[in-house]
């Protein structure tokens, strides 16, 4: 049993590719490509700083004042972000999970959270994480309603990349045509508006320097397989992050308040805009005995 606070620690190879997965919230803790770290990283016996590397669920970003409605009653959960007064990053990323299935190139983990009194909902989950020789990791998020009441479901994961330079001296692209403001407690302040001509378009590579940016983009532009892009273009290196067509968001974070700022940009592919539960904007009703599943990824270019 191990005695580090982040639990077992889950090492996969394949190819030039090397990835260790916590017990703790089932998250992404190290990702490398031929030796170089792909996202920022942190001790196997310290806790994820800044959310790094982990899994957001049953809803990403921020609940607003913690408190929704659903299924004809009012839940308040625990502001777990109380400099905000505000419910962020779901009931997960720090609670255990077991390993249900073990290679050399793959781990299968899952957790099944119980109800709670802002949550009274049962969901069984399970993150798989594969290393691709070719293609990189591959990340399945699927989460099944166990309970007998309808229950609301979002989720994303928080990993951030790095191109081995500090991000000011990077460009980003993504293929996104609109963005959503918040306020200065990051809650969406109104819908969504369009990316051209301001400092949240970055559809044609923009090099990032000082702009900072915590926001969610929707509209996302797609390859022929339904798959979205992040690119970040270093001097030397080059990273990027696709995720499926079950995330219709994407949030960019320029980690201007991480213990090292702006060293790498948190990248959180997202079922769901922030204050879901509130709004009920793309938020997934699941059913008794539903499911719902999506798939993100990260790999080297080369």
């Amino acid at each position: 049993m191990s005695e580090l606070i982040t639990g077992e620690q889950y090492a996969l190879s394949a190819g030039p590719y090397q990835a260790v997965v916590t017990e703790a919230g089932a998250g992404l803790r190290e990702l490398t490509h031929e030796g170089r770290p792909l996202i920022l990283t942190y001790g196997a016996d310290e806790t994820a700083p800044a959310a790094f590397g982990q899994l957001l669920i049953p809803w990403p970003n921020r609940v607003d004042r913690g408190r929704y409605a659903y299924g004809g009653a009012t839940h308040q959960l625990d502001l777990s972000e109380p400099e905000r007064d505000c419910a962020i990053h779901g009931l997960v990323r720090w609670s255990p999970w077991r390993a249900a299935d073990q290679r050399p190139d793959r781990v299968r983990l899952a957790h099944r959270l119980l109800g709670t009194a802002g949550y009274p909902f049962r969901l069984d989950l399970e993150a798989e994480y594969t290393l691709d020789a070719a293609d990189g990791l591959h990340v399945r998020i699927t989460a099944r309603n166990a309970g007998t009441a309808t229950a609301p479901y979002g989720h994303g994961a928080h990993p951030y990349l790095t191109a081995g330079e500090p991000i000011d001296s990077c460009a980003v692209t993504l293929g996104a045509d609109r963005y959503l403001p918040v306020d200065d407690r990051m809650i969406p302040s109104g819908p969504s508006l369009d990316v051209t001509g301001t400092r949240y378009d970055l559809r044609t590579g923009t090099l990032l320097s000082d702009r900072l940016i915590d926001n969610a983009f929707t509209d996302l532009n797609r390859d022929g397989d339904g798959r979205v892009w992040v690119i970040l273009a270093g001097a030397a290196h080059t990273v990027r992050l696709w995720a499926d067509e079950a995330h219709p968001w994407m949030e960019i974070y320029t980690a201007d308040n991480a213990p090292n700022p702006r060293e790498g940009l948190g990248i959180e592919p997202m079922t769901c805009p922030p204050n879901a539960f509130a709004s009920g904007e793309g938020l997934r009703h699941l059913e008794p005995g539903a499911e719902f599943t999506g798939t993100w990824g990260i790999q080297a270019a080369t």
